[in-house]
């Protein structure tokens, strides 16, 4: 969140600042050297990158970690923040499909507490994954959440009813090994159009079983083409306490087509796809309640006062 008014910027100074907490997830569609190397492209990317505080991305081809390298140096130039990587091994059934899951994060505002490659016990096509999740653990101290993981998600498009309902398996995994129930589900899904109807939502444990919040409603459109108009992209998240920390009508796709003013052409020089979002409520986002509104009425009034007392200047 940026302030802007400085009668805003006055009351920030006494209140506390104006602060948010985003989660990103982007399928950046075979980022690899040559890709990074693309001015425009890497540009592009750190502006969207930039604007959150933990990114998932995903088809990334980056064997040597080479165009990651080059994306969290170009974050670094651009941002006040210092950012960091952590990513998967090259997962994929067959070398077509092979890529790696990367997470960008802020130093300053989140902490990696732990990592884990999920593992499917079956092998070949009776596998559930395509790509198997690699799941991260975050601590995030201004958040009202604190504590989460995220559990990402690349399906093969003719595999996606089979592969989101393997998440609840991966979930009670890791409600398991960490103790932890606080888990959001992101990723390139292909959650919708032909790939998962409505009738398939009944074979999701997503859907069937309570608890499961999708953030990223069926009609919204996640990708960049006029030929379809899917939902693809989602993010999920498990329980009513993590529900609560989401700050409302947040999840949403970032269109940086209109927000970069930029041509179709080169916006699938980046992706086919758009980001999508959400922000967690933070500690002080979250004390600007009604026990401080009159305080700030106060403010507002012994300003407006002094304005008015303040002599004028006219022009001669």
């Amino acid at each position: 969140m940026t302030c802007h008014s400085p009668l805003l910027l006055l009351l920030v100074g006494i209140f506390g600042p104006c602060s948010s907490f985003k989660i990103c997830a982007f399928n950046v569609q075979n980022f690899d050297d040559a890709k990074s190397a693309n001015f425009r492209v890497i540009h592009t990317l750190t502006r969207i990158v930039s604007r959150c505080d933990i990114c998932l991305l995903q088809e990334v081809k980056d064997t040597q970690g080479n165009a990651t390298k080059a994306l969290v140096e170009a974050l670094n130039r651009y941002d006040a923040y210092h950012y960091k990587s952590v990513a998967s091994g090259v997962l994929g059934r067959t070398p077509q499909d092979q890529e790696q899951y990367v997470y960008l994060y802020r130093n300053e505002t989140v902490e990696l507490t732990d990592q884990y490659q999920y593992v499917d016990r079956k092998e070949g096509n009776a596998a559930a994954f395509s790509r198997d999740p690699f799941v991260v653990r975050f601590q995030a101290k201004e958040t009202v959440i604190g504590d989460f993981a995220l559990i990402p998600l690349h399906t093969m498009a003719s595999d996606a009813i089979k592969e989101i309902d393997k998440l609840y398996d991966v979930f009670e995994e890791i409600k398991m090994k960490w103790n932890t129930e606080a888990v959001m589900f992101l990723g390139a899904f292909n959650a919708g159009c032909g790939h998962m109807t409505r009738q398939d939502k009944a074979n999701i444990r997503l859907f069937s079983i309570p608890g499961f919040f999708w953030l990223i409603r069926d009609q919204v459109d996640t990708t960049v083409g006029d030929t379809a108009s899917c939902a693809y992209d989602r993010i999920v998240v498990h329980g009513e306490r993590f529900l609560k920390a989401i700050k409302p009508y947040s999840a949403q796709v970032f269109n940086i087509a209109n927000e970069y003013k930029l041509s179709k052409e080169r916006v699938l020089e980046v992706s086919d796809h758009f980001p999508i979002e959400v922000e967690l409520k933070t500690k002080s986002s979250g004390q600007l309640q009604a026990p401080v509104q009159p305080l700030l009425l106060i403010a507002l009034s012994v300003i407006t006062s002094a304005l008015h007392i303040l002599p004028s200047t006219s022009m001669v």
